[in-house]
């Protein structure tokens, strides 16, 4: 796919006699709340609507969570976690049947109480491998590695071996009510300056001569000049879990970029410390996040499907500063963006496990694929599964947060060289129908079909292993 509004852009720009890198990027800071049902936890419940240390308030402004609100978050989903009854010991093909997923909502249809912790961490899946239709038993059963939850010191809900994150039926839900809204032009988030920012912003940087000993006044004109930065999700609801998801991962890509945070992975530092001082490069380099699978195996009968492949690939290319906007892809490859962008695919799974957004990312890929492929091969029909609550909002309404809207545009600087380099924006996209239509045959996948739904007790919880 052709990246287009998805970036994380360095602008270098010389200036005379100038001593300084300046890192103009997006600063988030701590939103309120959303808007959550008593189901899905609400007001002092498990407060999912909290992704990757930030979160969105009334006016769509996105902001950093303070140190004090996420140790408050992590106790309370500590204490939630104290009575779940699931799987304790790993497993590498845990199952969760969609068909009890489906009786346990309709049993609390109504009652206006958190749903069990087992049900809204799908028994504690890490990701999945593999879905099996059962139409014996009218049932469509998700499998995958899985683990006993633990909430990690940043309040995520991981798998106690691997610490990475879990999935959420909030969004399985999501993907599956909006996977159709996706044909087109897949899921995606970015954050853009506006066309008039980028004019301001130029012709500020005009009018410098050099940045001198006080950087500071530059900086807050910088910021005043480009202003409040667009933030934009496509392919699924702006104010769903979900679209936080992409939003955080897009903004911690920046801010590792920018060196405005660690990466925790050695192998992967800033790519401000990767730009040679003195470079001359007036260019601005783009980063973005796309998936990448190998073709989707099935069984002969269409029954048993195996998801493998699965690896987040880190793309860049090169705009032009112009008058009016960005000229998308009209610059010269920079290898140096090369660089850092190959570093991040090479080493992704080390930096899901530092920072776990990133594996958040990952899972919500996941269960947009097998939402395609449930709704592209019509898997549900074939079960003789009505998904009820699970596809219709009247049914089981989600919780609503606020959406992202905006960024406050921050600059700071460090000395290298004699040029500023500015970041714009980031990006996340991938198409999840296209990798449901990509298939293989598989003549393995019956028996493992047979063996996962033979194993299941008759009076089993929503998991088995």
């Amino acid at each position: 796919m052709t990246p287009r509004r998805h970036a994380l852009r360095p602008l270098l720009i010389g200036l005379r006699r100038a001593a300084v890198f300046a890192c103009l990027t997006v600063i988030v800071s701590q939103l309120m709340a959303g808007r959550a049902t008593a189901q899905f936890g609400g007001p002092g419940g498990f407060g999912f609507q909290q992704v990757g240390g930030i979160s969105i308030d009334t006016d769509g402004i996105i902001r950093a969570m303070d140190a004090g609100a996420v140790e408050a978050l992590a106790k309370e989903r500590r204490a939630a976690l104290a009575d779940v009854a699931m799987p304790a010991k790993p497993g590498d093909l845990r199952k969760v049947s969609l068909a009890r997923i489906v009786a346990a909502l309709a049993a609390h249809a109504g009652k206006n109480q958190a749903l069990p912790v087992d049900l809204l961490l799908l028994g504690g899946l890490e990701r999945i491998t593999h879905v099996f239709v059962d139409p014996d038993g009218h049932d469509i059963v998700l499998a995958g590695p899985g683990d006993k939850p633990v909430v990690d010191a940043a309040g995520n809900f991981v798998a106690a071996g691997s610490g990475r994150p879990l999935l959420l039926l909030e969004d399985l839900i999501v993907a599956l009510r909006s996977i159709d809204q996706a044909r087109a032009g897949g899921i995606q988030c970015s954050i853009d300056p506006t066309p008039e920012g980028i004019a301001r912003l130029q012709k500020f940087l005009a009018a410098q001569k050099t940045i001198g000993p006080a950087p500071d006044a530059v900086f807050r004109g910088m910021e005043e000049a480009l202003g409040p930065q667009k933030v934009r999700v496509g392919g699924v609801p702006g104010d769903s879990r979900f679209a936080r998801v992409l939003v955080a991962a897009d903004y911690r890509m920046k801010r590792i970029g920018m060196g405005l945070e660690p990466s925790g992975v050695k192998e992967l530092p800033s790519y401000l410390s990767m730009v040679p001082a003195g470079s001359k490069a007036a260019a601005l380099p783009r980063f973005w996040l796309e998936a990448e699978y190998d073709p989707i195996a099935r069984d002969a009968d269409e029954l048993a499907w195996r998801l493998s492949g699965r690896r987040m690939k880190c793309l860049t290319e090169t705009d032009l500063a112009a008058q009016g906007g960005l000229q998308r892809g009209a610059g010269a490859a920079d290898a140096v963006a090369e660089k850092w962008c190959a570093a991040m695919t090479t080493h992704y799974d080390a930096l899901v496990t530092k920072q776990p957004v990133f594996g958040e990312l990952v899972n919500c890929v996941d269960l947009a694929v097998v939402a395609a492929l449930i709704k592209g091969r019509q898997l549900d029909a074939r079960a003789g599964l009505d998904l009820g609550p699970l596809m219709h909002a009247e049914k089981l309404p989600l919780p609503r947060y606020d959406a992202p809207a905006t960024v406050p545009t921050v600059a700071s600087g460090i000395k290298k060289g004699t040029n500023w380099v500015l970041s714009a924006s980031g990006g996340i996209q991938f198409q999840p129908w296209a990798f449901a239509a990509n298939s293989v045959a598989a003549a393995d996948l019956a028996a493992t079909r047979t063996t996962a739904l033979t194993a299941r007790p008759a009076t089993a919880p929503l998991a088995w292993e």
